[in-house]
């Protein structure tokens, strides 16, 4: 997990202080899943994807909001996806409109500004800790060692 930080840890991010920074570069992408159904079958998805494209803002060139028809997390809806093209891609599930929608709010801004998109776990929102499905590494990570690409 990425709870722990610590210099002897090969798996963690380069420190804030690091000379070298890594933010993601062009827009984070921010799908949500229209097609999010509860377990008695009311419909979910299109609410969360008009609450997050208001909280977010459709005018904000470095953020894309894009609705997708199925992130196949059927039981934990609503669900979104947080990615770049350089950065982690993260999952959350079991999101409500109102709170979810600050929680990404928030999140998205702190992603923006962390290495690779990797958000410390501390400083995420607490809906989102819980609601916490898939953190995927970069395409150009290392997979032999678990560190930033070069």
């Amino acid at each position: 997990m990425d709870r722990d930080s610590s210099p002897d840890n090969p798996m963690t991010v380069p420190a804030a202080d690091s000379p070298t920074r890594a933010f993601p570069t062009g827009p984070v992408v921010v799908s949500v899943c229209t097609t999010c159904k509860t377990a008695d079958g009311r419909m979910v998805g299109p609410d969360m994807f008009a609450a997050v494209t208001a909280a977010l803002g459709a005018n904000d060139e470095m953020v894309t909001i894009r609705p997708v028809q199925c992130l196949s997390v059927c039981k934990r809806p609503a669900t979104v996806a947080v990615s770049s093209a350089d950065g982690y891609t993260f999952l959350f599930g079991d999101l409500e409109t109102e709170s979810g929608t600050a929680a990404l709010a928030s999140f998205v801004q702190s992603y923006r500004t962390s290495d690779y998109g990797l958000v410390p776990w501390r400083e995420r929102p607490q809906v989102l800790r819980k609601g916490m499905i898939a953190r995927v590494p970069p395409l150009a990570w290392s997979p032999d060692d678990g560190r930033p690409p070069p």
